[in-house]
């Protein structure tokens, strides 16, 4: 038998990873969460801005309950930078987030491109490229657009896709990740 290592993947973090699905047999909201429940009773989440310069670095979720102040934080920080609008961000959008950061076995945070966007900014992006839908989950909380400079998009991409929990798009020229709660689907190149 050989052992081959996925590039990104640490032996360490795969190993956790189907320990974890292993003990999550029964059906959940996001497939996303059970990968989660290898690092034990606490969920965490670090991320940047490069448009604002905030941080955040917090457990969001113990012992089967999220934190809602956490929550609230977070929904802050991913808020439409552009009219500092802000709309409350689906913690399993989170969940996804925290679980692909997990497999990536990384301590740099993620950097936040786009979390929530306004119907205004939506249509203002939209008028300026093709890969902007009309109906974005992120106008519904429900988004993010992620980078991390330790690793490729196609190593965060193949990450969040092994959540098998929500739509990933691998957006290479621009270098950046997008991962959403909505339907499992993938798409980019």
């Amino acid at each position: 038998m050989t052992d081959k290592q996925l590039p990104g993947f640490s032996r360490r973090a795969l190993l956790g990873v189907f320990a974890a699905t292993a003990v999550s047999a029964a059906p959940t909201f996001s497939k996303a969460a059970g990968f989660l429940r290898g690092g034990g009773d606490v969920r965490k989440i670090r991320m940047y801005s490069g448009r604002t310069g905030e941080r955040i670095d917090m457990v969001y979720w113990v012992d089967g309950d999220y934190i809602k102040e956490s929550l609230t934080e977070i929904t802050h920080f991913m808020r439409d930078w552009r009219t500092d609008k802000t709309k409350t961000i689906d913690p399993r959008t989170v969940d996804i987030m925290a679980a692909a950061h997990n497999l990536l076995d990384v301590n740099e945070p993620y950097m936040l491109l786009s979390g929530y966007r306004c119907p205004e900014t939506n249509a203002m992006l939209r008028s300026r490229s093709r890969g902007v839908a009309k109906n974005s989950l992120h106008m519904q909380g429900q988004a993010a657009d992620l980078r991390l400079a330790s690793r490729s998009v196609s190593q965060v991409f193949k990450a969040a896709h092994a959540c098998n929990a929500g739509g990933v798009g691998k957006y290479s020229r621009s270098n950046f990740v997008h991962m959403d709660c909505g339907v499992v689907r993938t798409w980019g190149a």
